[in-house]
């Protein structure tokens, strides 16, 4: 694909269905490359996991094409990285894709939240196709998860979490990656995850947050509503609170801010530079740079992102 080569995986984490991968480098390169993990975003939307991040020509489904043109600038992030020189890996993660939930048996309280979903959509004569329907299904049954996730010792995030180290893993064990030269990169809720993978994995050298920092005190209680269970972690505030997790981790960490997202405070933003100034002061470990925009990973973003990720690998 212009220039890129990529190869769809499969692997198993042990539990639930085979986790679907794509592993993308530039043709015709050979000898290890950085290796840079690429996670997807949260969006709402789980029939997509990865694929929202790559373009494999006629093997593309519609709905990951228009989810590139709504958040992405109608880029394909994991062939432009490659293109630049690095192995990249993006997988679906716990819920998403080749991992969600078989959701065709609901149970009564799904089923009746459901039915409210269906009596507005024929109120307002705008039925919804089966990939939407699904989306829906799964964006409700995110707090059961949590619930049992809960139950079982465990949180959302960190089931999504466990996923995402098992693909640095495959991403590591790859004969054309250097395991000494492992980054990665997240928008939205993908950047969380990426912030939390350097948190716990100290082979990732270099990580890029887009469009997910804050303080907990600037979302809590104003903004609960407006994120999942992947951005609050039940106790993690209690530990660290999400700057303070780049002291953890041994990345160098580019975090983009963009001024009028409507997903985070901008006084929360500035709390969260600030801090992250405050801790790093004097190193090259943080860089926080902010634009004018909505929630969107935009194509001078990304241009910034990948010229990051080289430098710092």
């Amino acid at each position: 694909m212009d220039g890129v080569t990529v190869r769809r995986l499969r692997w198993s984490v042990g539990y639930g269905p085979p986790t679907t991968g794509w592993l993308l480098r530039p043709a015709g390169v050979d000898g290890p490359l950085p290796g840079v993990l690429g996670l997807h975003c949260h969006g709402g939307v789980r029939t997509v996991g990865g694929e929202q991040l790559v373009d494999s020509g006629d093997a593309t489904t519609p709905r990951a094409a228009r989810l590139r043109e709504g958040w992405y600038a109608g880029r394909a992030p994991a062939n432009d990285l490659a293109r630049r020189g690095a192995a990249v890996l993006v997988h679906d993660a716990f819920s998403w894709g080749s991992r969600r939930f078989d959701l065709r048996r609901p149970t009564a309280r799904l089923a009746a939240a459901l039915a409210a979903h269906e009596a507005r959509w024929a109120a307002l004569a705008v039925p919804p196709d089966a990939d939407e329907r699904a989306d829906v299904a799964a964006d409700l049954h995110e707090d059961t998860l949590a619930k049992a996730a809960g139950v079982l010792g465990q949180t959302f995030a960190g089931l999504v979490l466990a996923d995402d180290l098992v693909a640095l893993e495959v991403l590591a064990a790859d004969p054309g990656t250097d395991p000494a030269r492992l980054g990665a990169f997240g928008f939205s809720g993908g950047g969380g995850r990426a912030l939390l993978l350097a948190a716990l994995d100290h082979r990732v050298r270099a990580a890029v947050v887009t469009c997910m920092m804050a303080t907990t005190g600037s979302l809590v209680p104003r903004y609960l509503d407006a994120h999942s269970w992947l951005l609050h972690v039940p106790g993690l505030w209690s530990w660290r609170d999400w700057p303070e997790l780049t002291a953890v981790a041994r990345a160098r960490f580019l975090v983009q801010y963009r001024e009028q997202d409507a997903l985070f405070p901008a006084d929360g933003m500035r709390a969260a530079h600030a801090r992250l100034v405050e801790l790093h002061a004097g190193g090259d470990r943080y860089r926080g740079t902010s634009r004018p925009g909505e929630h969107a990973f935009d194509g001078p973003m990304q241009d910034e992102a990948w010229a990051f990720l080289r430098a710092a690998l």
